[in-house]
C-alpha cells in the first residue's frame, strides 16, 4: 500500500515496527507519540478515541494488517481529504493540495455540483471531484490491504432524558465556557462579536482573562442587516476595546472574485465574506487568534427549525387512524385552496414528511422543482435523492430519542462541520488570522448531551436552557432580543452597484452556457430580483455566481 501525505502544515509523525501514526493539528495533552504507545499497548482506536480532545486528523497504518485508518475530531473541525488512484492513497487537509500530488487529472462530480445547489456546500464525504472523498466528523475511513474501504462511526454520543437540577447544571454550563475559553486564549487574541448569544458568551468570558478584551463587528448601512447596535451593547457591558468595520459593497465587489475562489470547493454561504472581512479588519488591529462563537445554536437548541419541528412532530401522538383520517382529508390541492382549511391543509402535508426530511421542505430545489431548475441533462447525470438520503443517513446514526437531540447531532455535521466551519476556517486563513471554537470544546459538546431535549427546549422557548445559564452574565437587552447572525445584503447591493452587478451579470451569461441550470430560471431570478424578490432570489444569484466563479479560478478547461 503506497500512502502520500502532502500538507503545508507542520505534521508530526512517528512510528515502530507495526505501525505509523501522523497527526494533523493538536490534541489536547496528546501527542502522535502517546497515540502510538496507547496502539502499541493493545489498545484500539475506538477504545480511546472518546478521550481525544482538540481540532485534528490522525492517520494510522498498521503493518502487519496492512491496513489505513483516516479519522479526524469529533465535530470534523479539520477537514480531511482523500482519493485512491493506481494503488496509492493521497491525503491532505487540502483538496487544492490533493490535487496537485495525484498522478491524474481530477474530473468534476456533476453529483457534487447537484449537492452544491441544494445545501449551498458539498457535504461530506462527497467532493467536487468524482473519487475524491473528505472525512465525515468522527467517522473512521479504513482501507484494508486490498484497498477496500470500511467506516466506523466513532463518536455518537448519549443523550440524556433525564431532568436534573438546573441550578446545578447553569453554573457547570458557565464554568466550562470559561475555562475553554482561558485554555484557548493567547497572546494578541480578540473574538468575534455579534452581538448574539454565543459570540457574546466567548466575549464576556476572553473579557474575564484580557483586559481590555478586544473585539471586532462588521456593520451594514443597508436597511435590516446591521446588527452593530447589539455588538455595542455586549462591548460596553464587558467594557471590550471594540472596533467596527462597516463594510460597504465597492469593498464586498472588489473581494468577490477572491473569496469565492480561495474555498477548496465551490461554497455558498453569502456570509463568507463579512467574515473575511470581519477577520482581516482583526488582523489590522494586530490580533493573530481570533475566538469564534459558533456552536451554541446547535448544541443548546437555538435555530427555529428545532420549535417547528416539534409543532410537526405532534402529528405522530395522535392514533394511526385519525393520522390516516386527516392526510387524506386535508392533504390534497382542493383543501389547500380554501382559505381558513390552507392551514391545516399545509402542517398535514408536511408533518406527513418524515424527518429529516422535512427539514427541506422549504429548500429551493424542492420548491422550485427539480425540472424547472435544472437541465435534462444534467439531471440524467446525478442521483437526485443522494442529499435526503445523505441527511437520513446521518439523522439514524444518533443515539437521541428525541427528535430536537436527533437534530442536533444532525447539524454538528451538515451545519458545522459542512459549512459554517469550513466558512469560518478558510476565511480566516485567507486573512492570515487562526481561529479557535471554544464552544466546541469536547467538554463543552459531552455536557450539552446531559441537558435533556425538554430543558434545552422548553415547549418552543429557543435556548431557554443557556438564556437562564447566561442570565446574571449576558446584558439582559442581549437575552431577550429575537435571534440574529453575519449577514450580508448581496441581493440590496446587486442592485445599487455596478461592480458587482457586473461580475454576477458577467458569470451568469458564461453559466447558462454550462448546461447546468436552466436558462429560463436564470433569467427569471434576475428578473425577479430587479422588481420583488431582492433577498429571496439574491441568494439564489449568489450560489450560481459563486459556483461560476469557482469553476473559473479552478477548472478552468
Amino acid at each position: 500500500m503506497n500512502v502520500k501525505l502532502t500538507s503545508d502544515k507542520p505534521m508530526s509523525q512517528v512510528a515502530n515496527d507495526q505501525f505509523f501514526v501522523a497527526l494533523l493539528g493538536n490534541i489536547d495533552n496528546t501527542s502522535a507519540q502517546d497515540v502510538l504507545d496507547k496502539l502499541d499497548n493493545g489498545e484500539i482506536l475506538s477504545g480511546f478515541y472518546q478521550q481525544l480532545r482538540g481540532s485534528f486528523v490522525l492517520v494510522i497504518a498498521n503493518q502487519h494488517d496492512s491496513t489505513l485508518t483516516l479519522v479526524n475530531d469529533f465535530i470534523g473541525q479539520l477537514p480531511c481529504y482523500y482519493a485512491e488512484h493506481g494503488g496509492e492513497i493521497t491525503i491532505s487537509h487540502s483538496l487544492k493540495l490533493l490535487k496537485k500530488a495525484v498522478h491524474e487529472t481530477l474530473e468534476i462530480s456533476e453529483q457534487a455540483i447537484f449537492n452544491y445547489m441544494y445545501f449551498h456546500c458539498i457535504p461530506s464525504p462527497t467532493t467536487i471531484y468524482k473519487k475524491v472523498y473528505k472525512l465525515e466528523p468522527s467517522k473512521a475511513v479504513t482501507f484494508d490491504k486490498a484497498l477496500s474501504l470500511s467506516t466506523n462511526v466513532l463518536y455518537a454520543p448519549e443523550f440524556s432524558n433525564n431532568i436534573q437540577d438546573k441550578q446545578s447544571l447553569y453554573s457547570e454550563c458557565l464554568d466550562i465556557i470559561e475555562t475553554t475559553v482561558k485554555q484557548q486564549t493567547s497572546d494578541n487574541c480578540g473574538a468575534f462579536l455579534s452581538g448574539g448569544l454565543d459570540s457574546s458568551t466567548v466575549s464576556g468570558m476572553l473579557a474575564k482573562h484580557q483586559t481590555p478584551a478586544k473585539t471586532f463587528s462588521i456593520g451594514f448601512e443597508a436597511e435590516g442587516y446591521d446588527e452593530t447596535p447589539y455588538a455595542k451593547i455586549t462591548a460596553n457591558h464587558f467594557k471590550t476595546q471594540h472596533e467596527v468595520l462597516y463594510l460597504q459593497p465597492e469593498q464586498a465587489a472588489e473581494a468577490f472574485v477572491t473569496v469565492a475562489q480561495y474555498f477548496d470547493e465551490p461554497f455558498g454561504n453569502s456570509s463568507s465574506m463579512a467574515a473575511y472581512f470581519c477577520a482581516k479588519f482583526a488582523k489590522q488591529h494586530s490580533v493573530n487568534t481570533l475566538l469564534a462563537g459558533d456552536g451554541g445554536d446547535e448544541l443548546f437548541a437555538g435555530n427555529e427549525r428545532y420549535a417547528k419541528q416539534k409543532q410537526f412532530e405532534l402529528y405522530y401522538k395522535l392514533p394511526s387512524p385519525i393520522r390516516s383520517l386527516m392526510n387524506t382529508t386535508l392533504n390534497n390541492k382542493v383543501m389547500a385552496g380554501i382559505p381558513g382549511i390552507s392551514k391545516a391543509s399545509s402542517y398535514v402535508r408536511q408533518a406527513e414528511i418524515k424527518l429529516p426530511a422535512r427539514l427541506q421542505s422549504y429548500n429551493f430545489v424542492n420548491i422550485v422543482g427539480l425540472e424547472e431548475m435544472f437541465t435534462s441533462t444534467f439531471l440524467s447525470k446525478v442521483d437526485v435523492n443522494q442529499p435526503i438520503e445523505q441527511l437520513v443517513q446521518r439523522y439514524q446514526e444518533s443515539s437521541g430519542g428525541h427528535p430536537v437531540d436527533n437534530m442536533l447531532y444532525l447539524d454538528w455535521k451538515f451545519t458545522l462541520a459542512d459549512n459554517d466551519l469550513i466558512k469560518v476556517n478558510k476565511m480566516c486563513e485567507l486573512a492570515d488570522v487562526e481561529v479557535k471554537f471554544p464552544l466546541l470544546d469536547k467538554a463543552l459538546v459531552d455536557f450539552s448531551c446531559k441537558v435533556s431535549a425538554d430543558v434545552k427546549l422548553p415547549g418552543y422557548e429557543l435556548r431557554d436552557f443557556y438564556k437562564q445559564a447566561c442570565r446574571g452574565f449576558l446584558a439582559d437587552e442581549t437575552l431577550d432580543k429575537s435571534k440574529h447572525g453575519f449577514g450580508l445584503p448581496f441581493g440590496v447591493w446587486l442592485k445599487e452597484n455596478e461592480t458587482l452587478k457586473n461580475i454576477a451579470l458577467d458569470a451568469l451569461q458564461q453559466f447558462k452556457a454550462r448546461n447546468i441550470i436552466s436558462e429560463n430560471l436564470i433569467d427569471k431570478a434576475l428578473n425577479a430580483h430587479n422588481s420583488v424578490h431582492t433577498g429571496y432570489y439574491g441568494e439564489l444569484i449568489w450560489i450560481m455566481v459563486v459556483l461560476e466563479l469557482w469553476l473559473q479560478g479552478n477548472e478552468s478547461s
